[in-house]
């Protein structure tokens, strides 16, 4: 559904057209089961992606794979930072890599939940209430400025993001594979704008500052952003079958007893320290090791290292977590506080790749 406010949708399928309940399936895509893809493919499809991806965003590699890694483990990313330094750009890159229905919504205070759900119309000719699906209904959804819409229109994302199901009139509507929210806001302007409450937060595996690039970086950027901008020449390289293709790979990566205990471990200790007012949630936890599966396989292996655990921590649990006053007054941040849980904590002795062989030499 396009909005005469702020919403754009570019191209669906969906678009202007009535649209009918499906069955849940959250592991299909078109009616059918992903087949997992092999190393060679996993690997040539990501290193796509990234390319892709780079040649857009200068100095920014390290966020360009977490961003990958996020989509690849069935999450949704939070772009956090000043204005100026790429969000919106990293986020329209990765969607236009992956040839699949893209909406973006520029979420503002005059923005309803309807715009974002979609709404049920009601048909002369047939008589009946059809649905009209709104932005939301596509493989990625970008949100800019979130926290510009007010918490009504916000929590309109509450269900999708958690269900990838949406429910308007006592109907639901599945949403496809894959189904990823990347949403944009400004951390430190707060004049006019609704702060996304924790539950809201909670629901994004991860959360990227992108920080300013470092000068050759810039440099490079006026040299070749000045006269155009590098979107136009972004063209897609994977399409949304071999993106089912590698979150279902993801999903087959192993992960030992060691793994899962070490990861409760770092959720228990956030849990029980006193600097924190709110630690991490089971669903953060869940999120950790998904993202540390991702990780896995984008570094060519089909089982977790204590090391992916470690590499996503900050980015997904330091949103989650809140510091009590003291904590806050004395300096400490959310990230000092894992990095200090992190480092107190007895490291996994399993092997957990034991008899398992990396995926670029199987």
């Amino acid at each position: 559904m396009e909005s005469k406010r702020q919403v754009t949708v570019e191209p669906s399928l969906l678009h202007g057209e009535a649209y009918s309940e499906r069955p849940h399936d959250g592991a299909a895509l078109n009616g059918h089961r992903p087949q997992v893809m092999d190393a060679d493919g996993f690997h040539d499809a990501s290193e796509r992606i990234l390319a892709s991806i780079n040649q857009v965003i200068d100095g920014k590699a390290d966020a360009a794979k977490l961003a990958l890694t996020v989509l690849l483990a069935q999450g949704h990313l939070l772009l956090e930072d000043v204005p100026g330094v790429g969000k919106t750009l990293l986020a329209k890159t990765l969607a236009r890599t992956v040839d699949c229905t893209v909406s973006r919504i520029q979420f503002t205070p005059d923005l309803l939940p309807s715009d974002v759900t979609g709404v049920s119309i009601y048909n002369q000719s047939s008589r009946q209430f059809e649905f009209r699906p709104g932005a939301v209904f596509a493989n990625i959804v970008i949100g800019d400025e979130i926290n510009r819409a007010s918490a009504k229109t916000q929590s309109a994302l509450l269900e999708c993001m958690e269900e990838h199901q949406v429910t308007v009139d006592g109907h639901s509507y599945q949403l496809g594979l894959p189904f990823m929210v990347v949403a944009t806001q400004n951390p430190i302007e707060m004049e006019g704008t609704y702060p996304l409450p924790e539950a809201q937060r909670d629901r994004f595996m991860a959360r990227i500052s992108m920080g300013y690039p470092d000068k050759e970086a810039e440099i490079e950027m006026l040299e070749t952003h000045q006269a155009s901008s590098p979107l136009v020449k972004v063209t897609p390289v994977v399409t949304a079958n071999d993106v089912a293709a590698m979150i279902a790979t993801v999903q087959q990566v192993y992960v030992s007893t060691a793994i899962k205990e070490y990861t409760v471990a770092i959720g228990r200790a956030t849990r029980d320290s006193a600097r924190l007012r709110l630690g991490a949630s089971p669903r953060s936890l869940l999120q950790l090791l998904r993202a540390a599966k991702a990780t896995a396989a984008l570094d060519g292996r089909d089982f977790v290292l204590p090391d992916d655990v470690v590499d996503v921590a900050e980015s997904v649990l330091a949103h989650r977590i809140i510091l009590d006053r003291k904590a806050a007054s004395s300096g400490d941040t959310p990230q000092s506080i894992l990095r200090g849980i992190l480092a107190s904590l007895p490291v996994a002795q399993e092997t957990p790749g034991a008899g398992r062989r990396d995926r670029h030499t199987a």
